[in-house]
């Protein structure tokens, strides 16, 4: 049985199931700490966050159930022409798979087609497998952060042009 793997944009029932798959995420590597998005209460509405303008939010499915998501923000006061890559998490039942680097490449390539020329993001080390994969594609770390996302929980800051 093969499996169903599609990717699309964020819909009003997917708040819980996505909440959900990044609470999840951000336990199991020891990172649901305040100051990051675990306890951020935008969380739990993401698409109403992504009808800001300027922003997107794909969803990943396998056979129609939600495995994970990836978006870019205009976070305020980041550089003219950058946006943040935000939220990016998959369930543990999709990771190693490809789909997470497809969903920051899909939401990157939003970026670009959209205006931006500079993706930025935020980490910390609890999530270092993703921050390798950041850097595989091309991101380099930064000495501080950028803009005002109010994750302070978060030391690891990257930057990419697109």
């Amino acid at each position: 049985m093969s499996e169903n793997v599609r990717i699309r944009l964020i819909e009003p029932r997917d708040n819980v199931d996505i909440a959900k798959v990044i609470r999840a995420a951000l336990t199991e590597f020891g990172a649901n700490k305040p100051g990051t998005v675990y306890y951020d209460p935008t969380t739990d509405a993401l698409f109403e966050l992504f009808k800001t303008p300027g922003s997107v939010y794909y969803i990943a499915t396998i056979n129609d159930i939600i495995v994970g998501g990836c978006g870019i923000f205009p976070t305020e006061n980041l550089p003219k022409g950058t946006c943040e890559l935000v939220k990016l998490y998959l369930d543990a039942s999709a990771r190693g798979t490809g789909l997470g680097k497809k969903l920051m490449l899909q939401s990157m390539a939003w970026a670009k087609n959209n205006g931006y020329t500079e993706v930025y993001l935020e980490s910390m080390p609890e999530l270092s497998k993703a921050v390798s994969i950041y850097e595989n594609v091309g991101f380099t770390r930064l000495q501080h952060p950028l803009g005002n996302s109010g994750h302070c929980g978060c030391d690891i800051w990257m930057l990419k042009s697109l």
